[in-house]
């Protein structure tokens, strides 16, 4: 079987935690390959609720291997949390591998990234301040910490005492900040070595000696499109790789074997943190979204930033992700809304823009272009095919397909797995 990724076609949040789950049952082994723990997945499993930040969604699927991939980077303090959490309400966390090439995130990448943000001031990118871009940076300058170093306490302390001339230079003269000791990193670190010993391996031959087994994998994106380092909306965007690319690099699995891009979409659009946001929605309307939607986030519990669709950076993930099936979630927020906006296309000082404009000011400066779609009333929350769905909703759906570049697979009703209507199947 080819790798599948499950990728988000916004700016996060969009739901692929459930979309993961609903696959999970069917896949071997499903991948986080980018990020940390500065974004969640929410998953709700009948009456439980499992809120997931660095650990893959099938973390919760028994038969099913989770793996932390290369590309992501480790918080060993975060990590061990969440698997005792999860261990407390039964869940088996035994299976995970992770990366022997994943960066670790150190003590003074903490320091770094909250200091900077600060000193940004009114110029912040609106990180989560837990050393995610400072250690993705680590890793780019040939700085980083590995699992891998965890195992050999000389090299530790060498590739600590190295990254720490610079960094204490900074922390001390630039920000007038407590500088960092050797021994306090390295005790840190080695205090979690033995514990995370046997997780740690070649991931990357493991998953493709699965994929040869004619096994599932399924790879899922941290963050989304719009917040890819290289594709998103610049500066404003996470350290790393979110798109359908990120998930060959971040896991070691060749483009080749890459078959299927789901493309996860809210019925409407949110974003966290700071940036430009076309479709944003400083009124009533916004509050509702979000009140409805429940939209704060699942590691920072901040309120999500509120918008009607956005076809036009649907389209945009659609094109850069090479998405061959979009998941719909959360249509039941939009119920009792007269009329549903949908953004087609932006206006730019006069000039219309049907694709994302090249420069980040024009995209700054866009203003929404909308069709208006008639609303409906009944409660969809238990409809399980396309038929039972109102009229008015289905047109929402049809019509919103045909402006995003490819076709909706999958329609979430609810937060709970079986609040779904698969229209094709992702497997």
């Amino acid at each position: 079987m080819p790798a599948i990724a499950i990728i988000g076609a916004q700016w996060g949040d969009e739901g692929k935690g459930k979309a993961t789950d609903l696959l999970g049952s069917r896949v071997d082994y499903v991948v986080k390959f980018n990020g940390g723990n500065n974004a969640g997945h929410t998953v709700v499993i009948g009456d439980e609720k499992y809120a997931l930040h660095l650990l893959p969604s099938g973390i919760l699927s028994p038969n099913c291997t989770p793996v932390i991939g290369n590309g992501v980077v480790v918080d060993l303090e975060v990590l061990f949390e969440e698997l005792e959490g999860l261990t407390a309400r039964g869940v088996d966390v035994s299976r995970l591998k992770i990366s022997a090439n994943a960066h670790v995130i150190a003590d003074y990448n903490r320091s770094l990234d909250k200091v900077t943000e600060r000193f940004l001031g009114s110029r912040k990118i609106g990180t989560t301040g837990r050393g995610i871009g400072p250690t993705y940076a680590d890793k780019m300058n040939r700085v980083g910490i590995r699992m891998q170093d965890l195992f050999d306490e000389k090299i530790l302390e060498q590739k600590v005492e190295g990254v720490l001339e610079l960094k204490n230079q900074i922390l001390t003269k630039i920000y007038n900040r407590r500088s960092v000791t050797v021994e306090s990193t390295v005790e840190e670190l080695l205090a979690y070595a033995d514990r995370v010993r046997p997780m740690v391996c070649d991931t990357g031959l493991l998953l493709n000696q699965a994929l040869d087994r004619d096994e599932t994998v399924l790879l899922e994106a941290g963050q989304a499109t719009l917040l890819d380092v290289d594709h998103g909306t610049y500066p404003f965007v996470t350290s790393s790789s979110a798109t359908a690319g990120g998930a060959c690099t971040g896991s070691g699995i060749p483009p080749m074997r890459l078959d299927r891009v789901i493309g996860i979409v809210k019925a409407y659009t949110t974003r966290v943190g700071e940036g430009p946001f076309p479709t944003e929605l400083d009124d009533d309307a916004g509050e509702h979204l979000r009140k409805v939607g429940a939209e704060y986030g699942t590691t920072t519990g901040r309120p999500r930033r509120c918008g009607w669709y956005d076809a036009v950076i649907a389209r945009y993930a659609a094109r850069v992700n090479g998405i061959t099936d979009f998941v719909l979630t959360k249509l039941d927020v939009l119920t009792g809304l007269e009329q549903v906006p949908v953004c087609v296309a932006y206006d730019v000082g006069g000039v219309r823009h049907d694709e994302m404009p090249v420069n980040q000011s024009d995209f700054h400066h866009a203003v929404p272009i909308y069709e208006y779609l008639p609303g409906w009333w009944e409660d969809i929350s238990e409809c399980r095919t396309f038929a039972e769905l109102p009229k008015n909703a289905q047109d929402y759906v049809t019509a919103v397909e045909a402006m995003s570049g490819s076709r909706i697979s999958t329609i979430g009703v609810g937060p709970k797995r079986d609040q779904t209507i698969l229209l094709h199947d992702l497997l």
